[in-house]
């Protein structure tokens, strides 16, 4: 397990130099274990930041680093959970979980694979038949549900979440945001988790620490750790005034981000 240190990022998909910036100069430094919500508006360039740390583009400038390591392309110790769930549609469930897992255990006996991919999809909930099954015979749910036990099937050090549960209706979300908690506090070595989100309820429910993007070219504008006392579950977020007080507060910056921008 390795801290991730982010130094002076900045990103343009034009490429270096001429084009327009969509992150520019972010530092960020997470400790091992942390589950970090990436909260900011539509387009700022969460997902970017996402696919920059997952090694699926390259940074203009500056560069991200796991422990001492420059990241410098996609690794199977840094997983993604997708917003479309990121299934391969003539696979069945368990194939695309076994996918993932032949890639990351190759001498692995595809039995003990198997086995994996079987406990995965129990872990998130889901009955052993589900292996079986092909995406097109699931609900939006039972495919996130999916997507997530693929990605903790590997074993990853890093979880990266872009906007999971943003295509769901409002109680599979709640009960998916809970299983990704449940499954995240029970591990003794804690998964560090990015989760992208543009729901500040959201990111106060998930977050033991939360960094706001501004609007592009975007860097980060707010940054709260959260200390244990400071967590709440689900019945207890809005009977907390010290919740309340930081709800206004993330709200409040996404409003004078705003404002200072079009002034």
């Amino acid at each position: 397990m390795h801290n991730v240190t982010i130094e002076h990022l900045s990103f343009s998909y034009s490429g270096a130099g001429d084009g327009k910036l969509v992150l520019e100069d972010v530092n960020l430094k997470v400790e091992a274990g942390e589950f970090v919500c990436l909260l900011g508006q539509s387009g700022c360039g969460k997902s970017t930041l996402l696919r920059l740390l997952a090694g699926l583009e390259v940074p203009t400038s500056g560069q991200i680093k796991i422990g001492d390591t420059v990241v410098k392309g996609a690794s199977l110790d840094r997983s993604m959970v997708f917003q479309d769930y990121g299934l391969f549609p003539w696979m069945t469930a368990g194939e695309n979980i076994l996918l993932a897992l032949s890639e990351k255990f190759p001498s692995e006996k595809k039995k003990k694979l198997a086995e994996i991919a079987i406990q995965a999809i129990c872990n998130v909930g889901l009955d052993a038949d589900v292996f079986y099954k092909f995406p097109k015979e699931l609900s939006g749910g039972m495919k996130q549900r999916c997507a997530i036990a693929r990605s903790f099937s590997v074993d990853p050090s890093i979880l990266l979440m872009d906007e999971p549960f943003g295509a769901l209706d409002a109680v599979t979300r709640a009960r998916l945001q809970d299983m990704v908690l449940e499954l995240w506090a029970k591990e003794e070595q804690k998964k560090t988790v990015f989760f992208v989100t543009h729901d500040v309820d959201e990111a106060l429910l998930l977050g033991n620490r939360i960094c706001v993007l501004g609007q592009t070219p975007s860097h980060i504008i707010f940054e709260r750790k959260l200390q244990r006392k400071e967590r709440r579950n689900r019945e207890e977020l809005f009977d907390s005034p010290e919740y309340m007080h930081l709800r206004h507060e993330l709200i409040k910056q996404f409003h004078q981000d705003v404002a200072k921008r079009y002034s």
